[in-house]
């Protein structure tokens, strides 16, 4: 017997009705013609929800696109550039040498430029200023690309009810995301020369969470690929366990980059595998209360990134030869894209390291971090459902 989990399995409600259609068979004129109105109203809503679908993923490409340019503004140390919050007037940049000369000495006010870029030029400071401006207009751009097809797609009939409190959910992490972006710059503008690692931690968990959430919405208006009959067995109900950890921990290891960057920790230690000529360096624990040293202590934060990558990888190896086993094709295909993922963030983050953060090698780490991410939620939703499938059928 089918219920409701075999609808979380199977995808949206309307494509899954059409296939019900198919299986029943109609033997009455009667019967014929409302199969037929529901392959229409089936067709309609698969349509309606592949152009839902793109939106989505358009709005996660972006989501990707303001994460690299986040990155970029950290490395060229211009996220301090801006030194008010506004977000409706902000959105237009200074337009004349007055209004130039006004930005700069703002600038001028805070720590960074007295202790760090005393005698930076006009010319210099417009160079930092954009990068600032350019994230936070792509702020802006996420947010109008959102709210707006939202309400679009809502009055055509494209979205029903019940996709309101999830999608106004993403639209209110959205705006959050905004006040905690400015939460993490005023912090370094007053006592400080730089943002807090803490504050710069949350932004990016917070944006990752939110491009998570994207894929996972999107997915649900992707038609099942396969319809295989599942059995459900303890393999697949602990593949959808290991799953759901290895997405928990690329969360953790996301917050520890945020760390990382905000500690300007990939500065040192520049030597793999061993760090500071040992495999487990000295000086772990310095710092008291003992667990300041897993956020303030550069040395500890770095080996924490280390090994919790280190875990992911074995997670996920064992997660592929389990997966494998567990006869779910569709989780055993994003699998394969997860080893391959997380293989190349680990030879993407010891060249960043070993290469003492090149700009470069450095956006495309925390561009592989948003692919692993990305691919981990796939392989989570595939394995869930390949469970849910089959406790369905038994």
């Amino acid at each position: 017997m089918r219920d409701w989990r075999c609808l979380l399995a199977c995808g949206d409600g309307p494509a899954y009705v059409g296939a019900m259609h198919g299986e029943t068979g109609a033997t009455t004129g009667e019967d014929e013609r409302a199969g037929y109105a529901g392959d229409r109203v089936g067709k309609r809503a698969r349509g309606n929800g592949t152009l839902v679908r793109f939106w989505l993923y358009g709005i996660v490409a972006l989501v990707v696109l303001m994460v690299l340019v986040g990155g970029a503004t950290r490395l060229t140390d211009s996220g301090l550039s801006i030194t008010e919050w506004k977000p409706v007037t902000g959105a237009v940049p200074p337009l004349s040498e007055a209004t130039w000369a006004a930005e700069f000495d703002k600038y001028k006010a805070i720590p960074e430029y007295r202790l760090v870029n005393r005698g930076m030029s006009l010319a210099q400071f417009k160079t930092i200023y954009w990068w600032e401006w350019g994230h936070r207009f792509l702020g802006r751009l996420i947010g109008l690309a959102f709210a707006l097809p939202f309400a679009l797609f809502l009055l055509t009939g494209h979205l029903r009810r019940r996709h309101v409190p999830v999608m106004g959910g993403l639209l209110l992490l959205g705006g959050l995301q905004g006040a905690v972006g400015w939460w993490m710059v005023a912090s370094g503008l007053v006592d400080r020369v730089d943002v807090s690692q803490y504050r710069l931690a949350v932004h990016l968990t917070l944006a990752s969470v939110i491009f998570a959430s994207l894929i996972a919405v999107a997915m649900t208006f992707e038609r099942p690929r396969d319809r295989t009959p599942q059995v459900a067995s303890p393999v697949r109900a602990s593949a959808g366990l290991i799953a759901g950890l290895i997405i928990a921990l690329v969360f953790l290891q996301i917050f520890a980059g945020g760390l990382v960057a905000g500690l300007d920790a990939g500065m040192a230690y520049n030597s793999w595998p061993l760090m500071d000529g040992r495999l487990v360096p000295g000086g772990l624990l310095t710092m008291e209360p003992v667990w300041r040293n897993l956020f303030e202590n550069a040395l500890t934060v770095q080996f924490a990134h280390r090994m919790v990558a280190y875990g992911i990888v074995l997670l996920v190896l064992f997660h592929a030869v389990q997966l494998r086993r567990s006869g779910n094709p569709g989780a055993a295909r994003w699998v394969l894209w997860l080893v391959a993922a997380v293989l190349v963030q680990v030879a993407l983050g010891i060249a960043t390291l070993v290469g003492q953060v090149p700009t470069a090698l450095a956006l495309g780490h925390q561009a592989g971090a948003m692919v692993l991410l990305g691919i981990a939620v796939g392989n989570g939703i595939a394995a869930r459902q390949g469970y849910l499938a089959g406790t369905a059928n038994r």
